[in-house]
């Protein structure tokens, strides 16, 4: 990231139009959101089905490891945030609305998108395949439960269903245009996270409740920790989309977008922490270190309950889909 706002500061002497030519073309959204849209947009692509597997990582990294890391990822990630949204108008009168126009105006209209464009490709394509598998598996787990007497619908078939929604989704003409979408998402998070930690807590500690290590060798037991630092870090996710989410916020001299853009960031966060760390610390408390990677499923009554819980995962993978997708428009 340092050397990004070297490269950024280096450029500032090259005349205005040669600068400029270095932005792609594509027409941004219209620039008339208010700063709450950048909160609930924010915590749909944070706050993700990846808070359901806190618990599991915290069972093989342990009370303060486990916390520390939390409160680490929490920490780095708003940081790298913040340097975000300060670089969307680091050159006076431009605006770098994607990640790729940034990554061309500090490397070079080639360079920088043979940089930029392969890794922002990777994690885009990997993020939505993802969400495509947790959306279609919630949403089989969720007629499952819900019709027992039913024929069941084959877990591809509601891969596929998933991918289907997104046919007719994917007409919306902008950004601006998937903010109800993006509200009812970050709703759904912030409910089925609450569903888990509030159901845990209901349910008390297992009988043979554990903290302890697992009785696993040295190499495996290296390689699950590694695993769950990993799950921390892929549940603190998003930043990919910062650049598009500030575009769509006016900005002036006397009131810049990283203003209303910041103030948005910090609700998110403090919304992400009240869902994160509950989940988290209480999930493992109830079950210990024989909880598996989804809390939800360790939760077998009541089955209306689980069941809601599932449906509001697919809901959310639903819109967070859709904020990931205006990455690669």
């Amino acid at each position: 990231m340092a050397s990004l706002v070297h490269c950024l500061s280096s450029k500032k002497i090259q005349p205005e139009d040669e600068r400029r030519m270095m932005i792609t073309d594509n027409k941004p959204a219209p620039r008339r959101a208010k700063w709450w849209y950048s909160t609930f947009h924010i915590v749909t692509v944070i706050v993700g089905a990846g808070v359901l597997s806190l618990p599991y990582a915290m069972a093989y990294l342990g009370w303060g490891p486990g916390i520390l890391m939390l409160l680490v990822s929490w920490g780095l990630t708003l940081n790298t945030m913040w340097q975000m949204i300060e670089m969307h108008e680091c050159v006076a009168g431009t605006r770098f609305d994607r990640f790729h126009d940034l990554g061309r105006y500090a490397f070079g209209p080639k360079l920088g998108a043979w940089i930029v464009l392969p890794l922002q490709l990777i994690v885009q394509v990997g993020c939505d395949i993802v969400y495509m598998v947790v959306g279609g598996k919630c949403l089989y787990k969720f007629t499952e439960i819900a019709c027992t007497n039913c024929t069941q619908l084959r877990k591809s078939y509601a891969i596929l269903s998933f991918g289907a929604i997104h046919f007719f989704l994917s007409q919306l003409p902008n950004f601006n245009s998937v903010v109800g979408v993006s509200l009812l998402a970050a709703l759904m998070s912030v409910s089925y996270s609450t569903i888990a930690w509030v159901a845990c807590l209901s349910r008390g500690q297992s009988s043979d409740v554990s903290y302890g290590h697992k009785k696993i060798s040295r190499t495996e037991l290296m390689w699950r920790v590694c695993n769950a630092l990993g799950q921390i870090s892929f549940a603190f996710a998003g930043h990919a989309v910062t650049l598009e989410i500030q575009a769509t916020i006016p900005s002036t001299p006397e009131k810049p977008s990283k203003i209303a853009m910041w103030k948005g960031v910090i609700v998110a966060y403090l919304i992400n922490a009240i869902c994160y760390f509950p989940v988290a610390i209480i999930g493992y408390w109830a079950f210990g270190r024989d909880i598996s990677d989804d809390v939800i499923t360790e939760l077998e009554n009541p089955e209306w309950l689980i069941a809601s819980a599932n449906l509001m995962v697919f809901v959310h993978m639903v819109g967070g889909y859709q904020v990931y997708l205006t990455e690669m428009n």
